[in-house]
């Protein structure tokens, strides 16, 4: 290569590396807060207590983003949205992020104005009924009136299943989460269907819980992750790499509890990009070198927060399974971050 040749590779390079603020960061640092869409009551995902205080892996999500980029995870606000309001919210602008246990499909991703940026939960829909009708399979559910949120995958995925095995059904829709669940509850229906994280969360809500069973059948595939508006591409790129970063401090072991001892000690070149000590990555985002070590200590990884919100000492009690990491039995696998 001669030298013209060599000096535009440079010149490309380094051109490669300016990052433009994209609308939304411009927005969110000139606000000085973060606003998330976020379920209205879906335990382990999102949910307010009476001091309206929000829990949940999508909380922690947006949280992450506000660490990152604000440099306080605290300073997020939190809109509850129902199933038909979230996407629109998020076209108009309402929001800046959505991160509302949603599915990532084809549809949503060519047609809503929306782009997916990961996926913090590997899913699929379910059934439960109560234990008092003795059903022990989907298959024995013909004719059932079925609970199920409007505005939902579940409503087609529901669908396919009963034509797929020549089963009736008669549908009872709510606009809301809690309407839905409470009309299950209540006896309006005999069958609820959403996710399984979702009847899991339902469950907790029953004077009982122990008189509803949840089917053993999983009847789709349910990718859930936080989304942003198509078209601002460094946005995007934020939310994406904040989420990853999450999983990237659990597979190296950074927790919430050692990353500081981890950033005053550690050679592992890795781990220094993370804690902020190694490799500038955060230049590449339109971020300060230490976005990452923020999300860690203010946030902490994806295992810490899926054990605060799922985990045996909750009463979702859920099995981590496929969420666990790759190098774990599951599915969970972060880009490298470098």
């Amino acid at each position: 290569m001669n030298s013209k040749a060599i000096a535009a590779a440079v010149s490309l390079a380094a051109l490669s590396l300016s990052v433009q603020a994209g609308p939304v960061l411009d927005a969110v640092k000139a606000r000085g807060q973060l606003i998330c869409g976020v379920n209205t009551a879906a335990p382990g995902f999102s949910n307010a207590d009476s001091k309206g205080q929000w829990t949940g892996l999508d909380v922690d999500t947006c949280r992450a983003v506000a660490a990152a980029v604000l440099g306080d995870a605290k300073k997020v606000k939190f809109v509850p949205l129902s199933s038909p309001q979230r996407f629109t919210a998020l076209q108009s602008g309402e929001i800046d992020m959505l991160a509302r246990n949603t599915t990532w499909t084809l549809t949503r991703d060519a047609s809503l104005g929306a782009v997916f940026a990961a996926i913090s939960y590997y899913d699929g829909q379910g059934f439960m009924v109560p234990k008092k009708l003795r059903v022990t399979s989907a298959k024995q559910l013909n004719g059932a009136t079925v609970c199920l949120q409007s505005g939902t995958s579940s409503v087609q995925t529901l669908a396919d299943y009963f034509a797929a095995n020549k089963l009736k059904y008669k549908p009872v829709m709510f606009d809301t989460t809690e309407a839905t669940q409470s009309a299950f509850l209540s006896g309006r229906c005999q069958v609820y269907t959403t996710d399984m994280s979702d009847l899991a969360g339902a469950r907790t809500r029953a004077r009982n819980p122990q008189d509803y069973v949840i089917l053993p059948e999983t009847i789709s595939k349910e990718p859930l992750g936080p989304s942003v508006r198509r078209g601002d591409d460094e946005w995007f790129q934020i939310v994406r790499w904040s989420f990853y970063t999450m999983l990237e401090a659990e597979e190296n072991g950074l927790t919430k509890a050692n990353v500081d001892q981890q950033r005053a000690t550690s050679k592992v070149p890795q781990v220094m990009r993370l804690v902020g000590t190694g490799d500038d990555t955060g230049k590449l985002l339109g971020l300060d070198k230490d976005w990452s070590y923020r999300i860690i200590k203010q946030v902490g990884n994806y295992g810490e927060s899926w054990t605060a919100n799922f985990g045996p000492k909750t009463q979702l009690n859920l099995p981590r399974g496929l969420n666990n990491l790759w190098t774990q039995g599951g599915i969970m696998y972060a880009p490298p971050i470098r």
